[in-house]
């Protein structure tokens, strides 16, 4: 039975419009359809507006675990809005049967003047839970939250952190028959990430629906069998998640993998030299925020060399979510090392192998230094970022194990196992020892 229908859907802003106030929106939309002064009706003009989604429809089964992926800007937010019921369709409709938890806003469903406490009563009532319903769920969405000594805080004085720790745990502990969960996991720490994870793994184990709005790529093939790809609006691709994610990343729709300076005045640098662009390269030349895991990766680093005679060392630092440094790497090309630099532009591209990064999501910090007079000319951290999605093919270094795989690190090693096939072995009698 589906849960979810999403039958033609499309939704226009006017340019300039956030979307957030939908009262205003609707208001809007209204005043466009009515016969305005003078009995001439009110003329949209295309130029005016965008359309967030466009033409959008499938359907979730009771219990499916459903992924939505995409770039920046592609529509992923604005339909879990309205799933949510926070907007509306300017055309098409939506069908949800089923109680929501949501968790698509750090503030959603939260009155800043009332304590953590008061709002978690307040959001189990809006669910239609009973009170005893939810004092029964009181202790255990505060020990998930872990915010005991602020639970008799008020919110408005919570972090954005503290706020989804609260956030996520109402929407997962008060029974949800569907949650619906937007990126915003991304502002709590790292430890907190695994623990909604493994949350919203054990929701879908009880039969729940879930719809996960992410760009962590590794995260949406393991919690989601199934994936939607947007792109622009439009659904692009509906299916089995680990084939959506590999149509994903050969398109090489990714934004955040590169980043660059156009004024060299404002760069990071000095007057020996100045940083103009970083960027993350796939092997075919792509620039792209999602590489496989059994491909190599290219960190590129652009630079302006202002002043002759210095010999400099490019360097990268790579990091993992949970802000461990997975390695550091120097440019030790034999053209230029130990050699110095002539004025002008240079571009020096560090390749690290396939079957060598772990699965998630890695940060890439790029510096430039002299050795024979040590001095650093730059030194930027999380420049540019990049999702390393495992293979689901079994020919990567996990093979056919599909759970969790730790390690800052997953290198395809080679190894050798001897075998005889003459040895005989019997039981001692006595003892229960093997004898060969």
């Amino acid at each position: 039975m589906a849960v979810i229908t999403v039958d033609n859907v499309s939704k226009r802003f006017r340019k300039g419009q956030t979307g957030y106030h939908t009262l205003r929106e609707d208001i809007y939309e209204l005043t466009g359809r009515l016969i305005t002064f003078g009995g001439n009706k009110r003329r949209d003009s295309d130029s005016e507006h965008m359309w967030a989604l466009n033409d959008v429809s499938f359907q979730v089964e009771k219990g499916e675990r459903v992924g939505i992926i995409g770039r920046n800007g592609s529509g992923k937010t604005t339909l879990l809005r309205l799933l949510a019921g926070i907007s509306r369709p300017t055309k098409g409709k939506i069908t949800v049967r089923g109680r929501m938890g949501v968790l698509i806003e750090i503030m959603a469903g939260f009155h800043p003047e009332l304590t953590g406490r008061e709002n978690v009563y307040l959001n189990g009532a809006i669910m239609g839970m009973s009170q005893q319903e939810i004092k029964r769920k009181f202790d255990e969405i505060v020990a998930f939250s872990e915010l005991e000594d602020f639970i008799d805080t008020p919110i408005k004085r919570y972090s954005s952190g503290m706020h989804v720790r609260l956030g996520f745990a109402v929407a997962a502990h008060l029974d949800p028959e569907i949650l619906l969960v937007d990126e915003v996991l991304a502002v709590g720490d790292a430890a907190f990430q695994k623990k909604c994870l493994g949350k919203m793994e054990g929701t879908a184990a009880e039969g729940r629906t879930v719809v996960f709005v992410s760009h962590n790529l590794a995260a949406v093939t393991r919690l989601c069998p199934r994936a939607i790809l947007l792109d622009d609006g439009k659904l692009l691709q509906d299916g089995l998640s680990d084939k959506v994610v590999g149509i994903y990343l050969d398109t090489g729709r990714g934004t955040k993998a590169a980043r660059e300076w156009p004024d060299l005045s404002k760069a990071p640098g000095n007057d020996m030299v100045r940083l103009r662009a970083v960027r993350v390269r796939t092997e075919d030349g792509k620039i792209n925020d999602a590489v496989d895991i059994r491909r190599k990766v290219g960190m590129e680093m652009e630079y302006e060399v202002l002043g002759p005679g210095y010999v400099l060392v490019p360097n990268y630092h790579v990091f993992n979510e949970d802000g461990v440094r997975v390695f550091s790497a120097l440019d030790l090309d034999p053209e230029w090392h130990r050699k110095p630099r002539l004025v002008g532009s240079y571009i020096t591209t560090v390749w690290i192998p396939g079957n060598f990064l772990s699965e998630g999501r890695l940060t890439v910090g790029v510096g430039m230094s002299t050795v024979d007079r040590q001095r650093i000319h730059f030194y930027e951290l999380d420049v540019v970022a990049f999702q390393v999605v495992d293979s689901p093919d079994g020919d990567g270094a996990r093979g056919d194990y599909a759970g969790p795989f730790p390690g800052a690190v997953r290198p395809l090693l080679h190894c050798t196992t001897q075998f005889n096939p003459n040895a005989q072995r019997t039981l001692g009698p006595a003892t229960g020892e093997t004898v060969i």
